[in-house]
C-alpha cells in the first residue's frame, strides 16, 4: 500500500464515518432521553433511501401507505386512552385528529407529487418528510406504554420493531436493491485523491447537521427540555414536562437523521430493504465508543469506524464486517474495567 492508496482509502473512510457519526448521535439521543437502545435506527436510514428510490421512478413509495396504517393505529390507540380518561367523544375526535394530521398532510402531497417527478430536491425533502414521520408514530405504538419498564424490556421491543420494520420494508420495496442518483457528480483532483462531488456533500450535510443540533439543544426550550429529562426524568417531569412529548420528539429526531442519512449513502451503495441493520450497528459501535453518553465520543468514534472499516475491506474484504464489530469488545471491556457497576433499573 502506498501514500496514494491510503489517502483513497482516509477520504472513503472518513466519509462513510461521517454517516455513522450521525447514527451514533441519533442513538445517543435516543437512550439519554428514553433509555432505549433504538436497533431499527438503520431502517429509517433505508426507509429513507428506497423512498427516495421509488419518487424517482413515478411511483407512488409505500412507505406513504405504511405511513397512513401506522397513522390510523396510533390515531385509534390514543382516541381510546383519551375516552378512558375523559369519556368524552369530542376529546376523543381531537386526539385522533392531532395525530392523524401530520402524516394524513404528508400522504397527500406525495401521492399527488409522485407522478409528476418534480426535481431530486424536492423528492428528497418529500423522503425526509414522510420518514420523519415514522418516529413519533414508532413511539407511541410501540414504547409509550412501556416508558417506565426496565432497560432489558425495551430492549426486547426494539428487536420486535426491527424485525417489524424490516418485513415491512420487504413487503413494500420488494428484494430489489436501489442505488440512488448523486445530488452532486462533480470530481475534484487534490493529489493522488480524487473527491467526489457526493463526499463534499456528506461532509457539509453532516457538519451542518451537528451545529443545528448543537444549536437546537443549547438555543431552543425544547431542546434544553430534552437534556432536562435526560438528565433526570422524574424530575423533568416534576417540572411539567411530558415525558411523552418528549419519547416522540426525540423518535422524530431520530427518524429525521435516519432519512437524511439514507439520502446521503444511497448513492454510494445499493441498498436493500435489509441494508439498515448492518448500516445501524456501525452506528451503534459508534455510540458504544461514546458510552451511550458522549455525542463527542460517538461522533469520534464512528469516524474510528469508518476509517477501519475502509483499510479492513483493502486488506480483507470478507471480514471487514468482523473486524468493525471485533472493536466493541475492547471498547466493552476497558468501560467495565473502568466504571463502577449499578443494580438494575427499578
Amino acid at each position: 500500500m502506498d501514500l496514494s492508496i491510503a489517502s483513497i482509502l482516509l477520504v472513503d473512510g472518513l466519509t462513510n464515518g461521517a454517516v455513522y457519526a450521525l447514527l451514533g448521535l441519533a442513538t445517543v439521543l435516543v437512550f439519554a432521553v428514553t433509555r432505549v437502545i433504538f436497533i431499527p435506527q438503520g431502517e429509517f436510514v433505508t426507509y429513507g433511501a428506497l423512498t427516495l428510490a421509488i419518487l424517482q421512478t413515478g411511483a407512488v413509495p409505500g412507505t406513504v401507505w405504511l405511513l397512513l396504517l401506522m397513522a390510523g393505529l396510533a390515531a385509534l390507540t390514543e382516541s381510546f386512552h383519551s375516552w378512558q380518561r375523559h369519556a368524552c367523544l369530542s376529546t376523543a375526535g381531537v386526539a385522533a385528529l392531532r395525530v392523524l394530521a401530520f402524516p394524513v398532510c404528508i400522504a397527500g402531497i406525495t401521492v399527488w407529487a409522485a407522478p409528476l417527478q418534480f426535481s431530486l430536491l424536492v423528492q428528497a425533502t418529500l423522503s425526509v418528510a414522510i420518514v420523519t414521520a415514522f418516529g413519533p408514530l414508532v413511539y407511541r405504538l410501540a414504547y409509550q406504554s412501556l416508558a417506565d419498564a426496565s432497560a432489558l424490556v425495551l430492549l426486547i421491543v426494539s428487536v420486535g420493531v426491527h424485525f417489524a420494520l424490516t418485513g415491512l420494508g420487504l413487503l413494500f420495496f420488494g428484494a430489489e436493491g436501489f442505488r440512488n442518483p448523486p445530488f452532486w457528480d462533480a470530481r475534484f483532483s487534490l493529489g493522488a485523491v480524487n473527491l467526489t462531488g457526493q463526499a463534499v456533500i456528506v461532509a457539509l450535510a453532516c457538519a451542518a447537521l451537528m451545529v443545528l443540533l448543537w444549536l437546537f439543544f443549547e438555543r431552543t426550550l425544547y431542546g434544553k427540555a430534552l437534556r432536562a429529562t435526560a438528565v433526570n426524568r422524574l424530575g423533568a417531569r416534576l417540572m411539567g414536562i411530558s415525558s411523552q412529548a418528549a419519547g416522540q420528539l426525540t423518535l422524530a429526531m431520530a427518524a429525521l437523521i435516519g432519512a437524511l442519512s439514507g439520502l446521503l449513502i444511497g448513492p454510494t451503495t445499493t441498498v436493500f430493504y435489509d441494508s439498515g441493520f448492518l448500516i445501524g450497528l456501525k452506528g451503534f459501535v459508534a455510540a458504544v465508543i461514546g458510552g451511550l453518553a458522549s455525542y463527542p465520543g460517538a461522533a469520534l468514534g464512528a469516524l474510528l469506524v469508518g476509517v477501519i472499516e475502509a483499510f479492513g475491506s483493502f486488506w480483507a474484504s470478507a471480514f471487514k464486517e468482523v473486524i468493525v464489530f471485533t472493536l466493541i469488545l475492547p471498547v466493552l471491556l476497558w468501560r467495565s474495567l473502568t466504571s463502577g457497576h449499578a443494580g438494575e433499573e427499578h
